[in-house]
């Protein structure tokens, strides 16, 4: 995955909303950086309109799961912009938080 190469490479951006999110359900920074290695893609959108982008699953430092949104914008090679990050409902995904439930 590129952007896991961005990231280790310290060429990355945290958007605002990003920055708001991660907030508002208590995940450090740190936690998604450093596991950015172990993620596994949930949902990949290659063609997304502002640039390609993808869903990945991650944990925090307690082994708890966190869907985190990075991106590349349109047209550009770096840098990785986490754009959001939360901890999935599990009312809505599967017991692995890699499937939404129908």
């Amino acid at each position: 995955m590129n952007v896991q190469r961005l990231v280790a490479n310290n060429d990355l951006v945290i958007s605002s909303h990003g920055y708001e999110e991660l907030a508002a359900d208590d995940i450090f920074v740190q936690d998604v950086l450093h596991s950015i290695n172990s993620a596994v893609v949930v949902e990949d959108y290659p063609t997304f309109r502002k640039g390609a982008c993808v869903l990945v699953l991650q944990e925090d430092q307690n082994r708890q799961p966190v869907h985190v949104v990075w991106g590349i914008a349109q047209g550009k090679v770096s840098p990785a912009v986490l754009i959001t990050a939360y901890r999935p409902d599990p009312d809505k995904w599967d017991d692995h938080f890699t499937r939404r439930k129908r």
